[in-house]
């Protein structure tokens, strides 16, 4: 049978399992699979291209995120991604994010820092033009940029997580015509004081920036958005 990537099944079991893994917990969080909705190992393996045993494995993983249940002999639902949820993440994202900066101040590369000074600017001009998409898109890598930066494999990786988690809400909320320009801003102040090597102020900016853009979500209305099936 082939994989989902059109490799042997028997290649790499352990990768197998983890791209179907990845596959359907961006489907769940995409919101192509409703809340309570059952997830059938049959014809995701059809859909994917692969045995029920990596859908299985996959399941459990899943399960443990909190993204499905499994009830025994009936099947695995989906629960997806609560009001408290988003909540949650921000909180933990806004110490995780200044910590990020903190040690991004003390490892950023010079390539990095012009990578990161060239998105503060293409952000800029496009805020200026009003032109959401992109900001949008931009917004995502300068975050991209700062994980990369702080030289940690394990931290880079939770941060990125947390990241996929919210991506529908995040979405939305820069698409805001106030939201995405300040957003920017307050990249530039965290760019700056990276550049300047002041580590306790990135820090600082980094976890404000994380916590404004919860409280603004909270003010648009769109942490609910997790409570409702359309989005």
């Amino acid at each position: 049978m082939k994989s989902i990537d059109g490799k042997q099944e028997a290649t790499d079991k352990y990768s197998l399992r983890g791209r179907v893994f990845h596959k359907l917990r961006d489907d769940i969080l995409s919101g192509k699979y409703e809340e309570r909705e059952e997830l059938k190992e049959v014809a995701i393996g059809e859909e994917l291209g692969v045995s029920r045993t990596p859908v299985r494995e996959a399941f459990r993983q899943l399960e443990l995120e909190g993204l499905i249940r499994i009830i025994p002999n009936k099947g695995a639902y989906v629960t997806g991604i609560t009001e408290k949820d988003v909540k949650d993440i921000y909180m933990i994202r806004s110490l995780l994010e200044g910590l990020c900066a903190r040690w991004a101040t003390e490892h950023i590369t010079k390539e990095q820092m012009e990578e990161m000074e060239e998105n503060v600017y293409l952000a800029k001009f496009h805020a200026e033009k009003g032109h959401l998409e992109q900001l949008a898109e931009l917004d995502n890598r300068f975050h991209d940029i700062l994980y990369e930066a702080c030289d940690s494999k394990m931290l880079e990786h939770q941060l990125k997580d947390f990241h996929q988690y919210v991506l529908r809400v995040r979405k939305k909320t820069l698409s805001n015509a106030n939201r995405g320009p300040k957003s920017n801003e307050e990249h530039e102040q965290i760019m700056e004081a990276i550049k300047a090597g002041d580590a306790d102020l990135a820090e600082k900016l980094a976890h404000q920036h994380m916590i404004n853009a919860y409280d603004n979500m909270v003010k648009s209305g769109l942490h609910e958005a997790y409570k409702k099936e359309d989005i």
